[in-house]
């Protein structure tokens, strides 16, 4: 925990109710926001936001995998290489992803660490941390079957987190940075993409619609588990056009590689169940919460179907190696990269680069503030 001099402890008014812990809190958020990034959003005047924090897949992980046994992992080369001068840190990307360039334009910090990280330090927790784990998703099945950190267990970590805080701060800090931080939940394209369409074990049991239930299902426990542990402004991501991925078109596209429709029509049919329980959720049954659905579909699409308009020159094929199927260990030092990324949209064969990113960030991020004046 920071040191202040007693000088200046010695300044503050002496109130016989003062909690030393929570003065020592609110100085020590002054000097992390005033070291941090300046965000380019402007925040209604009611509005602050001490720490950003990420759960669910790949597409928010910054290297929680890095430590466990799973093949889903990407903490070597060439991932990272556009990341504090090419540093592999477990993001499944080229460099920053979603959650770091929300941090920075809420103006949080620059860089949001796993929460795995072995050289985390208490100061790092204050202003927010990845619990996310490449591979996971609201299907128990998929987690299992890729041996990565379950949506259960992440939010098992965050209890931990949660207690870690508290006897850092103490409980009524700890209940201001939970009241008031953005949560991001982000998963379900590895539902559909492995579990349903390829391993497809689920459709013994299920039709789509009936899965589309079991996963809209999981999700609303995991936000109202999330709301129970002092979180309010809950901000849940749709899944994406997965048929439009590198690797979904080279699997289920057919000869020319078109988006696999079937996949779209699921990944669409999910999030319109997804955003009408979530209506249901805002301040009616989770009282003083902001449950936001933020929609990842049309704006990655809009992305792809007209790239050049957003400065891309390649949309249907990732950067590393031949582009159609390399992701995590397939996309390693031995593979060939392009040579310039900031031609391509995707990475990989299923993760957008840093530059695609930033276009997607900078449509949903305004909509989401909006939301909270």
């Amino acid at each position: 925990m920071m040191q202040f001099p007693n000088s200046l402890i010695l300044l503050l008014p002496l109130h016989a109710s003062i909690n030393l812990k929570l003065v020592t809190f609110y100085i020590s958020v002054i000097v992390l926001l005033c070291s941090c990034c300046e965000g380019l959003i402007r925040l209604p005047t009611n509005v602050t936001i001490p720490a950003v924090f990420a759960f669910g897949d790949s597409t928010v992980d910054h290297g929680n995998n890095n430590l466990i046994g799973t093949l889903i992992k990407c903490n070597f080369p060439p991932y990272g290489n556009a990341f504090q001068g090419g540093k592999p840190t477990g993001r499944f990307t080229n460099g920053l992803t979603p959650l770091d360039l929300f941090a920075q334009e809420l103006g949080v910090k620059d860089i949001v660490p796993a929460y795995n990280d072995s050289n985390l330090n208490d100061q790092d927790l204050l202003t927010g941390v990845s619990f996310a784990s490449g591979g996971s998703g609201y299907d128990p099945q998929t987690s299992a079957l890729l041996s990565v950190i379950s949506m259960t267990d992440q939010l098992e970590h965050f209890k931990e987190y949660i207690g870690r805080v508290k006897r850092a701060v103490g409980e009524e800090s700890t209940t201001h940075i939970l009241r008031n931080s953005v949560f991001m939940v982000v998963a379900g394209s590895d539902d559909l993409a492995n579990t349903y369409f390829t391993i497809g074990t689920p459709r013994f049991q299920y039709d789509i619609s009936s899965y589309a239930d079991l996963l809209v299902a999981s999700a609303s426990s995991f936000v109202k588990e999330l709301y129970k542990l002092g979180a309010r402004r809950i901000s849940v991501f749709g899944i994406p056009p997965i048929g439009c991925l590198p690797s979904q078109r080279t699997l289920a596209g057919g000869l020319l590689r078109l988006c696999a429709e079937d996949h779209n029509q699921a990944a669409l049919l999910v999030n319109a169940k997804l955003m009408h329980e979530l209506d249901s959720l805002d301040e009616i049954r989770l009282p003083q919460s902001r449950v936001f659905y933020a929609d990842a579909y049309n704006p990655l699409l809009d992305l792809i179907q007209h790239y050049q308009k957003y400065g891309f020159e390649v949309n249907d094929i990732g950067c590393c190696g031949t582009g159609k199927i390399e992701v995590c260990i397939l996309c390693n030092n031995y593979s060939a990269t392009c040579a310039d990324h900031s031609k391509y949209i995707f990475w990989d064969s299923y993760h957008p680069t840093e530059k695609a990113y930033k276009a997607l960030v900078n449509h949903i991020l305004p909509i989401y503030i909006n939301s909270l004046g």
